[in-house]
């Protein structure tokens, strides 16, 4: 199939940055974590407050492995990368691109964790979850990116990646 999946953690651009890589591609754009909250019936802070990480997981593979798409530019949740079976369906799919962003750029753009639905392990930190999730970006990456540039910029480099590959 001939779709791009980006990867990486909260706040590095995959859902305003895809968009523009599926224009300028003339592809379709999704947003796993749309797929989420639709077969959910719930907003992604809701999952995680009713159903719990191990619930908010469960649910997130499930949306994850049923994805099905061509032409195609795929955002995926910044923990999508915790699910082995979920990652191979997906690099199935297309190539996969880790949209890598300094941990300090990350931290300034996030503002409200809890209401932003993103899933972290209790005690956990946003610094180890990025620790924790780094190799992971890194082992299923077809091709890896920097996104310190403009969001214009991070989607021409993503089209000339692909391109590439």
């Amino acid at each position: 199939m001939n779709n791009i999946i980006l990867t990486g953690m909260a706040g590095c651009g995959k859902s305003s940055v895809g968009v523009l890589a599926a224009k300028k591609l003339g592809y379709s754009f999704m947003d796993t974590d749309l797929v989420l909250q639709r077969r959910e019936g719930r907003l992604l802070w809701q999952i995680l407050s009713e159903s719990g990480l191990d619930g908010f997981y469960r649910a997130e593979e499930e949306a994850l492995k049923s994805v099905e798409a061509s032409n195609t530019v795929i955002a995926t949740g910044g923990s999508a990368v915790y699910y082995e079976a979920a990652m191979a369906h997906l690099k199935s799919l297309g190539t996969v691109v880790y949209m890598r962003l300094p941990f300090e750029e990350i931290e300034s753009r996030i503002r409200n964790l809890a209401t932003r639905g993103v899933a972290m392990k209790p005690g956990m930190t946003l610094r180890d979850t990025y620790n924790e999730r780094l190799p992971l970006y890194e082992k299923y990456a077809d091709v890896t990116i920097d996104c310190t540039g403009s969001p214009e910029h991070n989607a021409d480099q993503i089209v000339k990646a692909v391109a590439g590959n």
